[in-house]
């Protein structure tokens, strides 16, 4: 991960797998069409977090690998596998950069809300290469339909700020959004037949405390952060948030954005 340090995602593994809303089983059809995967090869969730998107995928590979920079992460993905019986999945620590010599080569590789941490040219190089002579990658955002923020992430936008300040905090640094399109840095890599792809919209219901709990599960607004002001912050939060809905319940619309390549050129039929 670019320079944001060892720290960008402490603390916030529990929050991540609690809260962090699930993708649809429509990305996991996608995918299983798109790369006709038949329950033979290697699987790699790069940036896996606690490896909640790669954990469904054990009945479409021989076996998978998750890696991340965090190790509590790994923790939480480690203890997920067990609860849900997965045998066929490991967990590394560490960088793509670090770990290409070692991890073999895969049918498919993910990257879930993780490419934009990333020094992206060079990793699609390191996957390309790692990549099976039929293997591609995915690369999978979600996104507001609307575009629009809607009142009440404007709200929780607001009161962040009041208590962190207005630059968004990265770990050791302030995040800085990349500013070319992640399918141009695809279509400019070696992978061929890049296409974007955007799924149906789905819906997300939440509470006043599952919002809480998102917002701890990010880089930006983790519970560490607060030091002793959270009970502070977690009351302005909440009463700023009924104000605009006394019930306390959110609901928001989004899409699953999927952008596919693949190692060689698709035979055309």
């Amino acid at each position: 991960m670019n320079e944001y340090g060892p720290d960008l995602f402490k603390g916030t593994a529990v929050y991540y797998s609690k809260y962090r809303p699930q993708y649809p089983s429509s990305l996991i059809r996608f995918l299983i069409q798109k790369f006709s995967l038949n329950g033979e090869g290697r699987l790699l969730d790069l940036g896996c977090g606690t490896g909640q998107l790669g954990l469904r995928f054990s009945d479409w590979f021989e076996e998978m690998i998750g890696v991340d920079t965090e190790s509590r992460m790994l923790e939480e993905a480690n203890r997920l596998s067990k609860i849900h019986r997965v045998d066929n999945v490991s967990w590394m620590l560490g960088r793509a950069e670090e770990l290409q010599n070692v991890w073999g080569s895969f049918r498919l590789t993910i990257l879930a809300k993780a490419f934009h941490w990333m020094d992206r040219s060079s990793i699609l190089e390191i996957l390309y290469h790692s990549s099976d002579n039929n293997g591609g990658l995915a690369i999978i955002d979600t996104f507001n339909v609307g575009q629009e923020p809607l009142s009440w992430q404007l709200k929780v936008n607001e009161v962040v700020k009041r208590w962190l300040g207005n630059e968004r905090i990265a770990g050791d640094s302030i995040y800085t959004h990349p500013k070319e399109r992640h399918e141009d840095i695809v279509a400019r890599s070696s992978f061929k037949n890049v296409e974007r792809m955007i799924l149906p919209s789905y819906s997300v219901t939440w509470t006043v405390d599952s919002i809480l709990g998102n917002l701890y599960s990010t880089s930006y607004a983790s519970k560490r952060l607060f030091g002793d002001q959270l009970e502070r912050f977690e009351a302005d939060l909440k009463s700023s948030l009924l104000e605009i809905e006394p019930m306390g319940k959110f609901t928001e619309v989004l899409s699953v954005s999927v952008i596919t390549a693949l190692k060689k050129e698709a035979k055309s039929q």
